[in-house]
């Protein structure tokens, strides 16, 4: 008796595309969020993990030279014992699956078994690695057709599977996957087939990602070049008239923060809005979260304080963190917002008063500051504070400046613990192995928390990495750790700190 397709299982193969989040297709990112085991490679992104859910199993079967966490018959075995199990897996693939990978082989393995598998497409690292270094792989004034081969093979080979001879009939643009640390012999062999020894090649490393860097060259000298600069893999290499072409349509590498690794400590949930803004500027970020949001330690009292809210004259929000919390509980005891009854609303800077509009609730006050002074004294304009009922909801253990000042005014306040931040412990991407391996130009604090969880990790401190702060307070207990702050953004939110960030390189002298 054949099992059914949810008895058994199903396995995706991915393609996780060449690097860059934002070139990971649609179709991938759904299969990811709703798979129960991810068996993942070496050139997917990590952080595509991030999009798994909290129970998901994440399996790394990477492989570089040398060294393999699993081999191919292992993961042929894992995946169809897996979905044998009755449930859903991704293998994630770097770039397309079926493009020099062993997609094909697993999709084989997988079908010989009777395990119900599908194919999900990647952008190839192919195609969008020269993209990504100002090189169309065609071109109409250039060539008319391109092709795509391999520079990796089984060393113990006694000949080389690639055709030369027919490469060099053929012309045009081609470009090689995986073969960067033979591209002197692979060139050598080309000339000696005919290929003109000035032809113009491009090794284009970590493509599409903030680690991009290209090397450029003729077929005669980029051996050399590449030993001479100690240029590593992962690379993709194009050989042809259109490498030329970069001089002018070079477009990645020329962003303000290109070259510049940058850490973002902020949660895992929040921390994809400062790190695309700063990839769209080029720099090449590491996500290594210190906190995590958590509930209040004493949820039956948030949720008294919340039910009563309709009692008070003003709700204070501090972060959207705490708007989140609150209306999440609230929606939980009224299924209807008119039940906040006459309340006024205030919140500390435009992203706390953005998540209150979400809730379709308009802002009373809102201070040009994004601090809690700041908000005293716009309460302070407002007229007597004597016996006004006001509600704040905060974070456990924040500071108590804004409830102690209120009350000294004579309001009667009521602090509404909305949540509290842990040490993050969870590592999944490897960011933190990456910030010991390869150091980093910058780090982001945008909370006081962040700044003591990530020093409470004992992580040494990389050479050169310098300190950007989203405000006052957190630069305060940055310096009360002994870091230098050499950032601070004027509006202190995650706009205001990315603009200081791309402020502060623009007059920063170069190396050139």
């Amino acid at each position: 008796m054949s099992k059914s397709r949810k008895e058994s299982g199903i396995v995706y193969l991915v393609g996780a595309g060449p690097g860059n989040l934002g070139l990971v297709t649609l179709r991938a990112k759904e299969c990811i969020e709703c798979a129960a085991v991810i068996v993942y490679d070496h050139l997917a992104n990590p952080e595509t993990l991030a999009w798994a859910g909290q129970a998901a199993e994440l399996i790394y079967a990477g492989k570089r030279a040398g060294e393999h966490a699993l081999n191919q018959q292992q993961i042929n075995a894992l995946l169809i014992a897996k979905a044998r199990e009755g449930k859903e897996v991704v293998r994630l693939k770097g770039g397309d699956p079926f493009v020099f990978g062993r997609g094909a082989e697993e999709a084989k393995a997988l079908a010989d078994a009777g395990v119900s598998f599908e194919i999900v497409p990647g952008i190839t690292s192919a195609i969008a690695g020269p993209a990504f270094a100002g090189i169309p792989v065609t071109s109409r004034a250039e060539n008319s057709h391109v092709t795509f081969f391999t520079g990796h093979e089984d060393p113990s080979k006694a000949t080389s599977a690639i055709d030369y001879a027919a490469l060099a009939k053929l012309g045009g643009t081609q470009v090689m996957l995986m073969g960067v640390e033979r591209i002197e012999s692979i060139a050598r062999e080309m000339m000696k087939h005919g290929v003109r020894q000035d032809l113009p090649v491009a090794l284009v490393r970590w493509a599409t990602t903030g680690r991009q860097e290209t090397l450029t060259g003729t077929l005669k000298d980029i051996g050399r070049r590449v030993v001479d600069v100690g240029f590593d893999a992962p690379a993709v290499a194009v050989f042809g008239e259109v490498v030329a072409l970069r001089e002018n349509l070079n477009w990645y590498e020329k962003r303000p923060l290109s070259g510049k690794r940058i850490v973002v400590t902020r949660t895992r949930k929040q921390a994809s809005a400062l790190s695309e803004r700063l990839r769209a500027l080029g720099a090449d970020v590491i996500e290594l979260p210190t906190i995590r949001i958590e509930p209040p330690s004493d949820l039956r009292e948030f949720a008294e304080l919340v039910q009563e809210a309709h009692t008070y004259d003003w709700i204070v929000f501090t972060s959207p963190n705490g708007v989140e919390a609150f209306f999440e509980l609230f929606f939980k005891l009224y299924d209807d917002a008119r039940e906040i009854g006459a309340v006024k609303i205030a919140a500390i800077g435009p992203a706390t008063a953005q998540r209150v509009k979400d809730f379709h609730l308009h802002v009373d006050l809102q201070p040009e500051e994004f601090v809690a002074e700041a908000v005293v004294r716009e309460f302070q304009k407002q007229g007597m504070l004597e016996n006004l009922r006001i509600l704040i909801a905060r974070a456990e253990k924040a500071r108590d400046v804004l409830s102690n000042q209120l009350a000294k005014l004579g309001a009667i306040v009521d602090e509404a613990f909305a949540y509290r931040t842990v040490a993050e412990t969870r590592d999944d991407t490897g960011a933190r192995q990456r910030l010991l391996e390869e150091g980093a130009d910058l780090i982001t604090f945008t909370s006081s928390s962040t700044v003591e969880n990530f020093l409470a990790l004992g992580l040494p401190w990389p050479n050169q990495m310098q300190v950007a702060s989203i405000g006052p307070i957190t630069s305060k207990t940055a310096r009360e750790h002994g870091l230098k702050v050499s950032i601070e953004a004027k509006r202190h939110d995650i706009e205001g700190l990315t603009e200081a960030i791309r402020r502060f390189y623009s007059i920063q002298p170069t190396d050139e």
